[in-house]
């Protein structure tokens, strides 16, 4: 059972970092298309410009999707294998509470992104909508991908090292 329980561990871990570092480009990707915080195209993006963008956006985005459900789903498995007292463990006290915390908001997003992800793929392309979408994104949260990003990193980071050990002595 030790064993089953730190596979999901290491899951876990690398489903965690896949999601990090794609929600991370998507973002950055996505938000230098806009000048400042006004959401304004800058000059020199047109309509042209915008499908092979979002083209190129797109497997991004199913990443995050996929890499973010399979987290959820390795983390509570290796919750429910584990052994492991939350009472002598704070790190994994902390990680279920953030988890726990941030899940619904992710999952918000991921529910945006699915609606971004089939208008490009299985529709006729409509840059206002996706580039609406896109914008809602950033402005329904506000700062909150930011506070998730570091949040997600400290998550793979008590994960890894498990600090806050209670010894039993």
């Amino acid at each position: 059972m030790q064993k089953v329980s730190k596979i999901f561990q290491y899951l876990a871990v690398v489903c965690g970092a896949i999601w990090l570092g794609a929600d991370l480009s998507r973002t950055m990707l996505t938000f230098y298309l806009f000048q400042g915080n006004k959401f304004e195209l800058k000059p020199f993006i047109t309509n042209e410009f915008l499908q092979p963008i979002f083209y190129f956006v797109n497997p991004l985005i199913l990443i995050t999707i996929i890499a973010y459900l399979a987290f959820l789903v390795s983390f509570l498995l290796f919750i429910s294998t584990s052994n492991i007292k939350l009472k002598q463990n704070g790190w994994l006290f902390i990680t279920l509470i953030l988890v726990i915390t941030l899940a619904p908001f992710e999952l918000y997003l991921i529910k945006l992104d699915y609606k971004i992800l089939m208008s490009v793929f299985y529709s006729a392309f409509d840059s206002k909508y996706i580039l609406s979408q896109t914008i809602e994104r950033f402005k329904v949260l506000g700062s909150f991908p930011l506070i998730h990003l570091f949040s997600f990193l400290a998550i793979i980071y008590l994960l890894i090292f498990q600090p806050l050990k209670k010894n039993e002595n």
